[in-house]
C-alpha cells in the first residue's frame, strides 16, 4: 500500500497573495486539487493526506469533499516547519502502509511517469527521490563571498519530489531526527543520517514547485504546451 503525504501549510509569502498557494487556480483549477489527482491518477497510490495549517483544516476539507476522482484522504494540522506538518502526517499513516511518498502540494505537474519511478525505486532499495542534472555551473563560496571551490557539475542534480521511503525507514529517520532536534531540508536529508539507500530518479525540468506569481505563469505554459 502507497500513501503520499502533502506537506503544504507554508505561509507563502513571496506568492505575496496573502492566502495558501496552494488555493490559487491554475488553469481554473486549485493547485492543491490537480496535485492529488495527479497522484490519485496512480493505480498503486491508496491513501492521501494533507498537512495544512491550522485555520485552513476546514476550508481544504470541503475543497477536497467538493473534488472528483480522489483517493481516500485526511487531512491534519501543520507546523511551523515543513518538516513537522510531515511528521504530524506520518501519526495517520494506515496500518497497512508499506512505501510513504512526500510530495509538494505546489508541485502540481508531477508526471504519472515520475510517481511510478519513484515507488518502483523505493520499493527495490529503500528509498528513492526526483531529481533533474544541474543545468548550471555550482560554485562553493565561504562567509566572505569568496569562491572556494568548483563542485564536479556531472556529480549534482536538483532535488524535486516526490521522494519516496518504506515506511520504517521513514519513521526511524523521523524518530532520530526529533531526538537529535535535527532540522533537515528534505526527507532525503534525514534518511541519509540513519545510513539508509537513496536512489536517484529522473524528473523533469517541467515538475517545477509554484512559489511566485511568474510560476503560475510558467505553469499555465507547459499545460498549453
Amino acid at each position: 500500500m502507497v500513501t503520499v503525504i502533502f506537506p503544504a501549510a507554508g505561509a507563502a509569502k513571496r506568492m505575496g497573495v496573502g492566502k495558501n498557494k496552494n488555493f490559487l487556480e491554475l488553469m481554473g483549477e486549485p493547485i492543491l486539487i490537480r496535485t492529488l489527482k495527479t497522484f490519485s491518477a496512480v493505480e498503486r497510490v491508496d491513501f492521501l493526506i494533507v498537512a495544512v495549517a491550522k485555520h485552513e483544516v476546514d476550508t481544504v476539507k470541503t475543497l477536497l469533499d467538493g473534488a472528483e476522482g480522489l483517493k481516500p484522504w485526511r487531512v491534519t494540522i501543520g507546523g511551523s516547519e515543513r518538516q513537522y506538518s510531515i511528521a504530524n502526517a506520518l501519526k495517520l499513516l494506515p496500518e497497512d502502509a508499506e512505501i510513504v511518498l512526500v510530495h509538494d502540494a505546489a508541485r502540481p505537474l508531477v508526471s504519472v511517469k515520475t510517481i511510478n519511478a519513484v515507488i518502483d525505486s523505493a520499493a527495490e532499495v529503500g528509498g528513492a527521490i526526483a531529481a533533474v542534472p544541474v543545468k548550471d555551473t555550482i560554485k562553493v563560496v565561504d562567509a566572505d563571498n569568496f569562491v572556494k571551490s568548483t563542485p564536479t557539475r556531472s556529480e549534482l542534480v536538483a532535488v524535486q519530489t516526490p521522494q519516496g521511503f518504506k515506511r520504517d525507514i521513514l519513521l526511524a529517520a523521523y524518530e532520530k531526527a526529533a531526538v537529535d532536534n535535527f532540522l533537515g531540508t528534505d526527507d532525503a536529508s534525514l534518511v541519509e543520517r540513519i545510513g539508509a539507500k537513496i536512489k536517484i530518479v529522473e524528473g523533469s525540468y517541467e515538475n517545477i514547485k509554484v512559489t511566485t506569481p511568474e510560476d503560475i505563469s510558467i505553469a499555465e505554459s507547459i499545460l498549453r504546451k
